[in-house]
C-alpha cells in the first residue's frame, strides 16, 4: 500500500492494528480488581490462618519503613495479577497499617497479621494510603527483652514475654498491628451483690 505522496502506509496500518489489539486486551483480558467476590475470601486477621498465603522469602531482611493502609476491604494476591486468595480490611485494633517488603509497578507485597507466621500478600497499589514509620522494635528471645528505636536512636529496653517451647516466638521480621494499654480507671458501675 502506498499513500498519495508515495510513502508506505503499512506502518500506519500496523500501528492501528496494534492499538486495536491493546484495546481488546485492556477491555477483555487481565484481572479486574473490581470483580472480586469478597464474600468468598478469608479475611487476614490475627485470629485466622490462610494456608495459601505466600511466605516471606527474606524474613531476616530489613525494611525501609514504608507502610500502607487499605482505605477499604482489599483483595490479597499471591503475585501481581494472580487470583486473590484472601482479603484485608482497613481496621483491626485501629487503622490497619502493613509493612511493605517488596514493590513492583502498581503492586506492593506486605506482611500479614494472619497465620502462618511470615505470611505475605500482594496488594494493588491504587487504593492504599502510604506512610513511613521511623520506629524499629528488636525482640531478644534469649534475654526476653525488647528494644525500641526511632531513626536508629535507641529509646529504651523493656522485659518481654516470648513463646513457650511448644509455640516458640518465630525469628525474623514481623510487625505490631496494634497496641493497647490497661485502663487506670476501674469499673465502678457494678455494685456488690
Amino acid at each position: 500500500m502506498r499513500d498519495e505522496r508515495g510513502g508506505s502506509s503499512v506502518p500506519a496500518l500496523a500501528v492501528l492494528v496494534l492499538l486495536g489489539v491493546v484495546a481488546v486486551v485492556g477491555v477483555f483480558g487481565g484481572k479486574k480488581h473490581d470483580d472480586v467476590d469478597f464474600a468468598t475470601l478469608t479475611a487476614s486477621t490475627t485470629a485466622t490462618t490462610i494456608t495459601t498465603a505466600p511466605l516471606d522469602t527474606q524474613p531476616f531482611a530489613g525494611t525501609d519503613g514504608l507502610v500502607v493502609h487499605p482505605r477499604a476491604e482489599t483483595a490479597l494476591y499471591s503475585a501481581p495479577d494472580a487470583d486473590p486468595f484472601g482479603k484485608i480490611g482497613p481496621t483491626q485494633f485501629g487503622p490497619t497499617w502493613l509493612p511493605v517488603v517488596e514493590q513492583t509497578d502498581g503492586w506492593v507485597r506486605v506482611l500479614l497479621p494472619s497465620k502462618p507466621n511470615r505470611s505475605t500478600g500482594w496488594l494493588a497499589d491504587e487504593d492504599l494510603d502510604r506512610a513511613s514509620s521511623s520506629y524499629l522494635i528488636r525482640v531478644h528471645t534469649s534475654s526476653r527483652t525488647i528494644e525500641l528505636f526511632q531513626q536508629n536512636k535507641r529509646l529504651g529496653e523493656w522485659k518481654a514475654g516470648v513463646g513457650a517451647k511448644k509455640t516458640p516466638t518465630p525469628p525474623g521480621r514481623t510487625f505490631l498491628l496494634g497496641s493497647s494499654r490497661p485502663s487506670a480507671r476501674t469499673d465502678r458501675s457494678r455494685s456488690p451483690a
